[in-house]
């Protein structure tokens, strides 16, 4: 899996960048890929996926969020919702990593495909397919300013968001090539 950080970008996240090819097309990323950036989010209607959310007319924004979009070929939306799942508890054991007073961050706890401290959210995500791909897009607050409810940011835990996305995006890329890794390893049964 590639990845790029985009460092010195001021690009607001509206729901417009979970789109084939986006990681292709910008930034030459070709075939399974994240790109990670730092910056607002203001998901605008026509780019929501989330029925639910669109339904209950939610505003989905924040100031400033650690941002990663997954691009990944050949997967259904069964298998891109496991692997956003999989990215939720991977990213509260990053922050357990990086944390040295484990208190702060023992009572994380996911429900579904969010992460809380008690009624806190610390982040939002969705996951889609395209024809050719599915898509993920993965958030975390740095701070709380400019969030609809209530949230939990990583300034509030103290976790430097450069060493989260290099943290995170190394365990998200093992524990994927393991799981391939899986497949590729078992015959079908007789």
């Amino acid at each position: 899996m590639k990845f790029k950080f985009l460092d010195n970008v001021t690009m607001e996240y509206d729901g417009s960048q979970l789109s084939s090819l986006y990681a292709y097309r910008n930034y030459n990323l070709l075939g399974d890929s994240v790109i990670s950036w730092v910056g607002p989010c203001n998901v605008k209607p026509e780019f929501m996926v989330d029925g639910e959310d669109l339904n209950a007319g939610e505003k989905i924004c924040g100031l400033k969020m650690l941002h990663f979009i997954l691009e990944k070929f050949d997967t259904s939306l069964l298998a891109a919702v496991a692997i956003q799942r999989l990215m939720t508890v991977m990213a509260i054991e990053t922050l357990q990593e990086l944390k040295k007073d484990k208190n702060e961050v023992f009572h994380l706890s996911r429900d579904g495909d969010d992460i809380f401290f008690g009624d806190q959210k610390l982040s939002i995500s969705i996951a889609t397919v395209s024809p050719v791909s599915a898509l993920i897009h993965f958030a975390m607050n740095v701070n709380n300013e400019g969030t609809p409810v209530k949230t939990l940011a990583l300034d509030d835990l103290k976790v430097d968001v450069t060493a989260f996305y290099k943290l995170f995006f190394e365990k998200l890329d093992k524990e994927l090539e393991s799981i391939k890794e899986a497949t590729q390893k078992v015959h079908w049964v007789r």
